[in-house]
C-alpha cells in the first residue's frame, strides 16, 4: 500500500471536555466498537473494579479522574484510528494543550445536564487558535437535562462557533426514546442499560404511521416538527466549514449506555480530516512528502513500574517511519538509531516496524528527547507550536530526605521533561521552585516522586506572581538587568532566563523601569 493510501486510512483526534462530562466513558465505548477491548470499564463505581482502560495511573484509579493523556490506536471499518483521551481537570490543562497540537480534529463532550462549562471554553480557545475541526457530542441524555435547542444556543454563544445538529433526541431522562440521525435519515431507538456492543432497533421513515405505534403520538408529532424545523434552519452540513473549524456538527447520545456512539463514529469517519500539512519552521510539509518527519509532544516516565523506562510520544507528520533507521534530531544536531518503537493501547504496548503520518508512536528514551523536539530523515527545522505557559501557582521544593537527593534530582528532571510542571532554579543559592497551573499537580508530583523515585518532598508556599521569560536586543542591557535583579532571576529546565515577579504591580513597575527588556508569558518567543 502506498503512503498516500495509508494516509487516507488514518484519523487522529483528541477527546476534550470539562471533568465529569463523560469523556473517558466515550473513549471506552469507541474502543469497544474498534474491538480494542471486550468490556468497557466504569470510571467511578464501587461495584466495578475494572477501571477505565485509559485511566491507568494508580492516582487516576484512586480519584476517578484522568491526569495524563492516554494514546490508543484501533482499527474500525478499514480505517486506522489514533485516539488521544486528554485530562479534563483544569489543573492538567497544559498536557491537554500540548496534546491538541498532535491531533487533526477534536470530539468535544458536553454534559446535557450542566451544559458548556468553563474548562470546555478554555479548550475551545486552543482549538480556535489552530482552526481545529470540532464535533460535539452532547452526552447523558438518559438524565433530565437542558432543552436541546438551549444547548445548541449555549454552544454557539459560549464557544463562539456555529453548530449543525446531525442527530436529534426524542425525549430526555426517563422519557428518552432514542435519537433520529439527520445525516442518514434513520431513527435509532433507546433501550436502557444497553452496556454491550449490539445493534438497537432501526426505523427509517419518520413519516410512516408506524412511528406512532413505536414511540406514541406525542413524541412522533414532536419529532416530525423538530426535524422539519432543523432542516429548514440548517439544511445540509457544509463539510468545508467543519474542516476549517467554523462549524461544529452536533450529536446526541448516552455514552454510558453505548447509545448514539456508533452514529458519531460512523459519521466522524466520513467527514473528519486525514493528516494535514504542518509547518517545519516556515515551510509547509505535506504528509505525502517522501522524507520522514515528526515531533515529540509528550514524554512519560515509568509507564511500566517494573522497568523504569521513559517513553517519548511522537506524532508522525510526513513520510514513513521504519524501525532500525537512523533519524536526525534537529535540536541536538545528530542522528539516532531508533531500534525500538511501540504502538499504544493505553498502557499496553506492542512493537511496530513501520508507521505513517497521523500515527502516534512511542520511542524509548534515555534522556535525549524533550517536548517539542523534531526528528527527521535529514531535513533541518522545528515543528513549532508547543509553548510552555507561565504557571499560576509556585511552591518551593523542600527535600525531606537528604540521603535521597540524587533520586529527587532525577525524579524532578524526568517529571519536568514530561511537562507535568515547570521547574525554576534560582541563580542565587540552591532554591528550586515548581510552577503549576493547578493545585492538584503538586499532589501528583509528590505522589510520583515518592512511589516512582523513592524521594520525599514538601512544597512550601512562595510569594510569586508570574514567571516571565526575558530577552533583549542588546545583550549589554540584558546583563545589566540580570545584575540588578539577581535575586529574582532563575533558569527553566532548558536553561532559559526567567524573571520571577513577586506581584502584578511590581512586575508592571519593573517593565516600566526597564523598557529594553522584553517579558514573555510563554517560552516560545
Amino acid at each position: 500500500m502506498s503512503i498516500a493510501q495509508e494516509i487516507e486510512k488514518r484519523r487522529t483526534f483528541g477527546i476534550i471536555s470539562h471533568p465529569d462530562a463523560g469523556k473517558t466513558t466515550l473513549t471506552e465505548k469507541l474502543l469497544l466498537f474498534g474491538g480494542a477491548i471486550q468490556k468497557a470499564g466504569a470510571v467511578k463505581s464501587n461495584k466495578i473494579d475494572m477501571h477505565a482502560r485509559s485511566d491507568w495511573m494508580e492516582i487516576e484509579k484512586q480519584r476517578g479522574i484522568s491526569v495524563a493523556t492516554s494514546v490508543m490506536a484501533f482499527e474500525y471499518e478499514g480505517s486506522k484510528i489514533n485516539l488521544l483521551d486528554t485530562p479534563g481537570h483544569q489543573d492538567f490543562a497544559e498536557d491537554t494543550y500540548r496534546t491538541l497540537t498532535a491531533v487533526d480534529s477534536v470530539i468535544m463532550v458536553v454534559d446535557c445536564v450542566k451544559g458548556v462549562e468553563i474548562q470546555t471554553e478554555k479548550l475551545m480557545e486552543v482549538c480556535r487558535m489552530r482552526s481545529t475541526p470540532v464535533i460535539s457530542f452532547i452526552n447523558k441524555l438518559d438524565r433530565e437535562g437542558k432543552d436541546p435547542y438551549d444547548l445548541l444556543d449555549e454552544i454557539e454563544n459560549k464557544l463562539n462557533i456555529d453548530v449543525h445538529p446531525l442527530s436529534w433526541p426524542i425525549g430526555m431522562g426517563k422519557t428518552f426514546q432514542g435519537v433520529y440521525s439527520l445525516y442518514d435519515k434513520s431513527l435509532r431507538l433507546f433501550k436502557g442499560g444497553q452496556q454491550l456492543h449490539e445493534e438497537a432497533t432501526r426505523f427509517s421513515d419518520i413519516n410512516s404511521p408506524e412511528l406512532e405505534k413505536i414511540i406514541g403520538e406525542r413524541y412522533a408529532a414532536q419529532l416530525r416538527e423538530d426535524v422539519e424545523m432543523i432542516q429548514d434552519l440548517y439544511g445540509d452540513l457544509p463539510v468545508e466549514d467543519y474542516l476549517t473549524g467554523k462549524v461544529a456538527p452536533v450529536f446526541f447520545g448516552s455514552a454510558i449506555n453505548n447509545f448514539g456512539v456508533k452514529e458519531l463514529l460512523d459519521t466522524f469517519l466520513k467527514i473528519s480530516p486525514n493528516p494535514k500539512p504542518r509547518k517545519l519552521d516556515e515551510v509547509a510539509i505535506e504528509p505525502t512528502h517522501k522524507e520522514f518527519s515528526g515531533f515529540i509532544f509528550k514524554i512519560h516516565a515509568n509507564m511500566d513500574p517494573k522497568h523504569r523506562n521513559r517513553i517519548a510520544f511522537l506524532r508522525i507528520c510526513s513520510g514513513k517511519f521504519e524501525r532500525g533507521s537512523n533519524y536526525y534530531h534537529t535540536r541536538q544536531d545528530k542522528k539516532f538509531r531508533i531500534s525500538q518503537a511501540t504502538a499504544f493501547m493505553a498502557q499496553d504496548k506492542e512493537t511496530i516496524d513501520e508507521a505513517y503520518p497521523g500515527d502516534i508512536i512511542g520511542l524509548y528514551d534515555t534522556g535525549n528527547f524533550k517536548i517539542g523536539d523534531t526528528l527527521t530523515e535529514g531535513m533541518k527545522g522545528v515543528y513549532r507550536g508547543i509553548p510552555a505557559f507561565s504557571p499560576e501557582i509556585f511552591r518551593e521544593v523542600i527535600n525531606k530526605d537528604a540521603m535521597k537527593t540524587k533520586q529527587l534530582e532525577k525524579g524532578l528532571t524526568q517529571l519536568m521533561d514530561e511537562g507535568v510542571a515547570q521547574l525554576f532554579n534560582f541563580e542565587l543559592g540552591s532554591r528550586k521552585a515548581v510552577g503549576v497551573v493547578g493545585q492538584l499537580q503538586f499532589e501528583v508530583i509528590q505522589y510520583r516522586l515518592k512511589h516512582e523515585y523513592g524521594a520525599s518532598v514538601e512544597f512550601a508556599p512562595m510569594q510569586l506572581y508570574k514567571a516571565c521569560w526575558i530577552s533583549a536586543k542588546d545583550p549589554k542591557k540584558l546583563n545589566e538587568f540580570i545584575s540588578s535583579k539577581q535575586r529574582h532571576i532563575a533558569r527553566d529546565k532548558d536553561d532559559k532566563l526567567v524573571f520571577m515577579a513577586e506581584s502584578k504591580a511590581w512586575l508592571q513597575m519593573v517593565q516600566d523601569n526597564f523598557p529594553d527588556i522584553e517579558f514573555h508569558f510563554t517560552s516560545e518567543f
